[in-house]
């Protein structure tokens, strides 16, 4: 029995005000349109603004290689056997026939020898997540620089923070999943930092390894990690990085046109999903480019591994290095109490590891604290206009290279013959002074470059032309910059340091300020104050200079030429 048949005929015999679907095609997209609103959410994205500007591309690197690992990932699961069980070799890998090898060894080499292309999908893997991780940490540096992780995007800032950590313990899971001698040394390395933490680090070794390292646990639970947990994480962080960035827009360059609350650029379609379309594949063909002819992580040339040896030039990925010259710079130091040793040696490069991170990712919040800036800022900032962000960040940077030197010192010592002794303290002393060296130059360069616009915007550009005037006096031919040059140069903003209230208050009484306040106030002066900062020349200078130099000028010109 059908209910209201008379207003079902209404409905049916009404005009729609909309024409007849063409064919299948639009009627199917007219059925999305009906039931999620497809037409009016293309109307509103396809025409969104993206900025032109080389530097976003290292963004879509990183987006694109995740891209090309999830594709590979998922065609080598198909293959691999996550399992410790122990097996005798008899694959076609001659030289490892009748080794006994775990179950995961032998299905690396069965990938790498007899799955039509396989070790290409291995070399596309590894290599597509080094590159991952690389264009993340530069992206993020990029960032870090441009001053984007400013209001509204803390919160982008961190998620693409967590991608990145997450990014660098899931490459270190993957490759330690074949078992082979070098990944097994990685995993010994990891159960000497856990066994190092006080009190609990022989319960959390027994726990994370199932028992006496290496145990026959330990691959099984790294796989579900790596291609489950930390994958569908990223995902999800992703899908946040994303949609926060559509929501508040993409930071753009200062220049003619762009201002703080709007966008100049190419349209998303079809400029913009046309160039990312092939720079996806452009991407896809070097990753793959690389994988053919750079052969990484031969795990047929190390053998399986055995806990009581280990193969010599052991590295880790280059993300995981620093980490590595942790332990060979700090010096092998203990204390024995109670009749426990605490190992110094390892526990305290295992609380440096996540702090190194931590100190970058953590200090938009502390220049947020310093300036108590709540605007939102949309423009990406240049980084001499910041010179004690600049110099911190390049300071980080030389740390980090510091301590990756000092991961490689062996390497280095055998490459170019030199002692590893004088490697090691080299790197040592280093980690203390390199970042203070380099924070130094740095601020002092971005200084002088303000100074450089400030006498560009004042005299123009210099043209390299000799010019004699009337009276015969030389000078040197300045052209003016045009306008959009000159809003490119002035388009920033500028703190004022802060200053301490009056030591009394109005009736006379001391006034204490606690400690918190007058640290910031010291860190406001020292990033803002005289020696911080260039002062930036206001409309008014620039203006008055302009008309000083045209009048000079024009005296000159009317000069009597000198016999």
């Amino acid at each position: 029995m059908r209910a209201f048949p008379e207003r079902r005929q209404r409905f049916r015999d009404e005009p729609s005000g909309r024409r007849a679907p063409a064919g299948k095609g639009e009627a199917l997209a007219d059925w999305f349109d009906g039931r999620v609103g497809l037409f009016k959410m293309a109307k509103a994205n396809l025409r969104k603004v993206f900025p032109d500007h080389w530097s976003f591309l290292i963004g879509e690197i990183a987006l694109y290689t995740f891209v090309i690992i999830i594709l590979t990932g998922v065609y080598l699961t198909l293959f691999f056997k996550p399992a410790m069980n122990e097996v005798v070799y008899a694959g076609r890998w001659t030289p490892l026939s009748g080794i006994r090898m775990s179950q995961a060894y032998e299905s690396t080499l069965n990938i790498s020898f007899d799955v039509r292309g396989g070790l290409l999908m291995r070399q596309v893997h590894h290599w597509a997540a080094i590159v991952f991780i690389a264009s993340m940490l530069v992206h993020m540096m990029r960032t870090f620089f441009n001053g984007v992780f400013r209001k509204p995007r803390e919160i982008n800032w961190l998620s693409g923070a967590g991608l990145l950590i997450l990014g660098m313990f899931d490459g270190f899971m993957g490759y330690s999943l074949p078992d082979d001698l070098l990944s097994g040394t990685g995993l010994r390395f990891m159960e000497g930092a856990i066994l190092s933490i006080p009190i609990v680090g022989t319960y959390v070794s027994f726990f994370f390894f199932g028992g006496q390292f290496p145990g026959d646990s330990i691959v099984p639970r790294l796989f579900t990690v790596h291609v489950l947990l930390i994958p569908g994480i990223m995902l999800g962080l992703l899908a946040l990085h994303m949609i926060l960035l559509v929501y508040h827009k993409h930071t753009h360059h200062p220049g003619p046109g762009a201002k703080n609350m709007n966008i100049v650029g190419p349209p998303l379609w079809p400029v913009y999903v046309a160039k990312s379309g092939g720079f996806f594949f452009l991407v896809f063909g070097v990753t793959t480019l690389m994988s053919a002819i750079a052969q990484i992580n031969p795990v047929w040339a190390y053998g399986p591994y055995r806990p009581d040896q280990v193969s010599t030039d052991a590295q880790p990925d280059w993300y995981m290095g620093y980490s590595e010259g942790l332990i060979r710079l700090m010096p092998g130091w203990e204390i024995n109490l109670w009749g426990h040793t605490l190992v110094l040696g390892v526990l305290i490069p295992f609380l440096v590891f996540p702090t190194v991170l931590l100190v970058i990712w953590f200090y938009p919040f502390l220049e947020a604290w310093i300036t108590g800036d709540r605007r939102e800022h949309h423009f990406n900032e240049r980084p001499r206009n910041a010179p004690t962000r600049t110099a911190f960040g390049a300071a980080w940077i030389a740390l980090y290279a510091v301590l990756l030197a000092g991961g490689g010192n062996d390497l280095i010592a055998t490459h170019f013959h030199l002692s590893i002794n004088a490697i090691t303290w080299t790197c040592r002393i280093a980690f203390f002074v390199a970042p203070v060296v380099v924070f130094v130059i740095t601020k002092r360069i971005c200084l002088g470059l303000q100074h450089r616009d400030r006498q560009k915007l004042l005299h123009g550009r210099e043209t390299g032309i000799i010019q004699r005037l009337p009276h015969g006096e030389y000078m040197e031919v300045h052209e003016p910059l045009s306008q959009g040059e000159k809003y490119t140069l002035t388009a920033y903003e500028q703190y004022l340091p802060l200053e301490l209230p009056p030591s009394v208050d109005e009736a006379g009484v001391a006034r204490k300020l606690p400690f918190k306040e007058r640290l910031r106030v010291s860190l406001s002066r020292s990033y803002y104050g005289r020696d911080g900062q260039v002062a930036k020349l206001t409309k008014e200078q620039v203006a008055e200079h302009e008309g000083h130099g045209e009048r000079e000028e024009e005296v000159r010109a009317e000069e009597p030429q000198r016999p």
